[in-house]
């Protein structure tokens, strides 16, 4: 019998599945590997965020991701206690989408987060490229999101600024030392 090469193996198929329970949140590994304040890294990101998929060739901080996929989309679960949030930020070329999977989750945006609207369990919403969004679980149960980021073709990383209030928050409670480590990852703070 002839091997139709649109069939997947058992051993192919395994190569595109990620079991959440062997994911590993970025931030673990950024915080071991640069020696940053766990309680620093806190406030550019939520509690945790589990790369899920990732292009072939991704630079960025989902590169870890177990699944390896085609060009344009990045997948990741965040995950956050109530009141926790990814602080103010913007993807300066992609388009971040957000799935709310369970939970409750306020979305800001605008420059200083000045609007808002809520998503409940199964809502979704898309945020444009360039604009700054921040995500809150504001419920009393753990949240999660959902997170698809598109880019744009031959992108390889996914290009992050946060609020310019961040970066001197940072530096006013950890030190210039650990603003520029943070920036040594690739942790930007803009206008």
């Amino acid at each position: 019998m002839a091997h139709d090469e649109n069939e997947l193996t058992p051993e192919d198929m395994q190569a595109r599945v990620a079991r959440f329970a062997d994911l590993v949140p970025y931030k673990d590994t950024m915080n071991a590997a640069h020696g940053i304040a766990p309680e620093a890294m806190q406030m550019m990101s939520s509690d945790k965020v589990y790369p899920v998929m990732s292009p072939e060739g991704w630079e960025g901080r989902s590169k870890i991701a177990p699944v390896k996929g085609a060009a344009g989309l990045t997948v990741t679960i965040a995950e956050c206690p109530p009141g926790d949030s990814s602080g103010l930020h913007k993807h300066t070329n992609t388009v971040e989408n957000f799935f709310c999977i369970e939970g409750s989750f306020e979305i800001t945006w605008g420059t200083a987060g000045e609007h808002a609207i809520e998503l409940g369990s199964l809502d979704f919403v898309s945020i444009p490229a360039g604009v700054y969004r921040e995500f809150r679980n504001n419920g009393t149960e753990m949240g999660r999101l959902l997170v698809a980021i598109q880019s744009v073709p031959g992108e390889t990383k996914d290009t992050v600024i946060h609020a310019a209030a961040a970066g001197d928050e940072v530096e006013r409670r950890f030190g210039r030392e650990t603003r520029d480590a943070m920036a040594g990852i690739g942790i930007h703070f803009g206008e």
